[in-house]
């Protein structure tokens, strides 16, 4: 095939204005930390995007690119269209590979009326972004704001609007777990997702790029909701979920989706402590991932595996896999980056890194890591940073730091009133358990009775 050669982007250049290109890279990490977003952009990207090599942003691109610039569309910004630059209504059904025996449909969850008023209404913000995807949620069925929808019917076809409402759903509802851990979430987020297999069970989705981003927007909520699962210690629920997925990918011949279903399935075989299966996991998911112009995606998934040889003691196979991803993630980001990847810089490189060396009983190697990680992360993203900081409190304890374990654990408490997870409050009750003999101290004392009374609080609640 003859490659289309690379036109200049000139409206993009016109928009850098007087800026450097390294100027103008800062200027869209500025931009994107404002929105919750983390791209890694440097002056090589924005020449690439000025070039024409990149003729179409990744989703957290634009996101980032239509804040800068409101009122512009990307065709404004010089950019193509997606599905012109993507390619995927190219692929044909050969492609397409043999998929496995049926699986579960997600277990129904339902809603619980005790919500707080921001998990209750994210599936109203998830699928108001515009008066089409309020009208395309509607004939999917779901719950719009309180008001009924129209239960139970299927349109005869899917068009734009209502790929688009559960592409954003899935958008919505990941910042809202950023933000706020996935307790809560959990609870509202499985009626999108019945609907959106329900839609592909009938058969509705019309041919070609369509379907095809429904099958991957599926897979990608089925993913989302697992990790809600998995996230909130529903450990069961979590891995239907991401089989269900897996089966989706198979089924579209999408190894995008294919690597991220096997990547969270080894993180949950991992915190499951079943580590052989994490490391096959993972390695099944590095295959999946060789179809896909991303080093950093390579990186996460030898994190995993690397996580699943800690778990099993191999101090070799760690290594070996830590190796890798650090000489994957020096190759930079990429824009054919899975979107669903804006989470992983250096704070989650460095956090993984601590989850191995405490895996490995290096409890001094793993709390350096960990405060890397406090230190690298974005505060705006208050779920992980509670997360990141419970593992440095954890570390600093079982390395014997008690005062500043205790200090950590504090900084952990002021971020639990606007975060629900159960995977950071298990952390914390371990570190309970690990500092109970020694709360002679004040330092220690004092957390481990302002710990207790939050315990109390959330039990009474």
């Amino acid at each position: 095939m003859v490659s289309t050669p690379a036109v200049p982007n000139l409206a993009f250049r016109r928009l850098r204005g007087s800026r450097s290109p390294g100027e103008f890279a800062a200027a869209v990490r500025r931009a994107a930390r404002e929105i919750g977003e983390q791209v890694a952009c440097d002056a090589r990207y924005i020449g690439r995007v000025e070039a024409g090599e990149i003729r179409c942003p990744n989703y957290a691109y634009e996101r980032v690119f239509l804040h800068m610039f409101p009122g512009l569309t990307l065709a404004d910004l010089g950019f193509s269209p997606r599905d012109t630059v993507r390619g995927r209504a190219s692929r044909t059904r050969a492609d397409v590979r043999t998929a496995p025996a049926p699986l579960p449909n997600p277990t129904p969850v339902c809603s619980d009326t005790g919500d707080t008023s921001e998990e209750s209404d994210v599936l109203r913000r998830a699928f108001m972004t515009n008066g089409t995807a309020t009208m395309a949620a509607a004939s999917l069925g779901l719950d719009i704001g309180g008001a009924p929808a129209v239960a139970g019917t299927v349109p005869r076809q899917l068009g734009e609007a209502e790929v688009n409402a559960l592409e954003e759903a899935v958008r919505r509802i990941r910042l809202l777990d950023d933000r706020h851990g996935a307790d809560g979430l959990y609870r509202r987020a499985a009626q999108p997702l019945r609907t959106a297999y329900a839609l592909l069970d009938a058969g509705t989705a019309t041919r070609g790029a369509t379907a095809d981003r429904l099958h991957a927007g599926a897979g990608e909520l089925a993913i989302t909701v697992g990790w809600l699962a998995h996230d909130s210690g529903r450990f069961d629920d979590a891995r239907s979920h991401y089989a269900e997925a897996l089966a989706t990918a198979r089924v579209a011949g999408d190894p995008g989706l294919e690597a991220h279903a096997f990547c969270n399935t080894s993180f949950l075989a991992r915190d499951g402590g079943r580590h052989r299966e994490a490391v096959r996991a993972a390695q099944a998911g590095r295959r999946a991932a060789t179809e896909l112009a991303s080093p950093r995606l390579l990186s996460l998934l030898a994190l995993r595996e690397a996580g699943g040889w800690a778990g099993l003691g191999d101090r070799t196979g760690c290594e070996q896999s830590l190796g890798q991803a650090h000489t994957l993630f020096e190759r930079g980001p990429s824009d054919d980056d899975p979107e669903w990847m804006s989470f992983f810089g250096e704070p989650e490189l460095e956090v993984l890194q601590a989850q191995c060396r405490a895996a490995l009983g290096d409890w001094s190697a793993a709390a350096r890591h960990a405060y890397r990680a406090t230190v690298l992360l974005d505060p705006h993203f208050t779920r992980n940073l509670a997360l990141y900081r419970a593992e440095l409190a954890m570390n600093l304890a079982r390395a014997g730091f008690l005062d500043e374990a205790a200090a950590a654990g504090h900084q952990v408490l002021d971020l639990m009133d606007e975060v629900q997870s159960s995977r950071i409050q298990g952390m914390l009750a371990g570190m309970v358990r690990v500092l109970l003999p020694k709360r002679r101290t004040a330092e220690v004392g004092g957390f481990l009775d302002r710990q207790e009374s939050a315990a109390s609080t959330a039990r009474r609640a």
